[in-house]
């Protein structure tokens, strides 16, 4: 059976819930999840991982905004995780970054490479949580490939990041006078990456476009 590592974790979400929504959307993929918070030493076996998910918030939280959850959640990875992930995703392991993924990691530049983008401190925002519309491009890759040109749905549209040149935008949020990329396809070394950064809370997991979306993401990312 296919296996997924699920790495979870972090503030102002509700990741258990969230990735136990994430793990039934796999189970009928047929694929075994594994949800871990112990994101150091998960690492340390990738061997049997077919599928590497992150769905998680943490990064090294060094403002004083952060300051009381540091301890439990700020997260700066070793040099032995950094190397577990870059190496799994080289050499052809699948990569799907979910929601704040793109926040994660603040002090590792080579994640932006990995992901395709990067959350940027007083630069990125996203508007409040609430309804939006999002555009997609069906016609430009299999993992949005027969979905409909808009959807609407009750989430966060993440906007301002800092983004690899080749991003191409498989579906888009507009706000702030500019239109977004929330979902894009890449490759790093000979792995697949999917980013989406919807998802901040379970419901959205269960708007039938976010969900085909998704479902596609996964079978791509697994090459079918």
């Amino acid at each position: 059976m296919v296996h997924a590592l699920v790495l979870s974790g972090g503030v102002t979400h509700d990741f258990p819930a969230l990735n136990a929504e994430v793990s039934a959307l796999l189970g009928e993929l047929g694929i075994r999840a594994t949800v871990t918070e112990d994101f150091e030493g998960a690492l340390r076996h990738l061997d049997d991982v077919d599928l590497l998910v992150v769905n998680m918030l943490r990064w090294s939280m060094q403002s004083g905004r952060y300051a009381d959850q540091r301890e439990r959640w700020g997260l700066s990875p070793s040099p032995a995780s950094r190397a577990a992930i870059a190496g799994f995703v080289s050499s052809g392991g699948p990569l799907l970054a979910l929601h704040a993924a793109a926040i994660c990691f603040d002090d590792w530049p080579e994640w932006r490479s990995i992901i395709g983008g990067r959350w940027v401190w007083g630069t990125s925002s996203h508007p409040p949580f609430g309804r939006m519309t999002v555009t997609v491009h069906p016609d430009r890759h299999p993992v949005v490939a027969g979905l409909p040109i808009s959807f609407q749905l009750e989430d966060e549209a993440y906007g301002f990041l800092d983004r690899e040149d080749d991003v191409r935008a498989l579906v888009e949020s507009a706000h702030g006078g500019s239109s977004h990329p929330l979902v894009w396809a890449r490759t790093f070394g000979a792995g697949r990456v999917v980013h989406d950064a919807l998802g901040h809370a379970v419901p959205s997991y269960r708007v039938p476009e976010h969900r085909a979306l998704v479902t596609q993401a996964v079978r791509w990312l697994l090459d079918g």
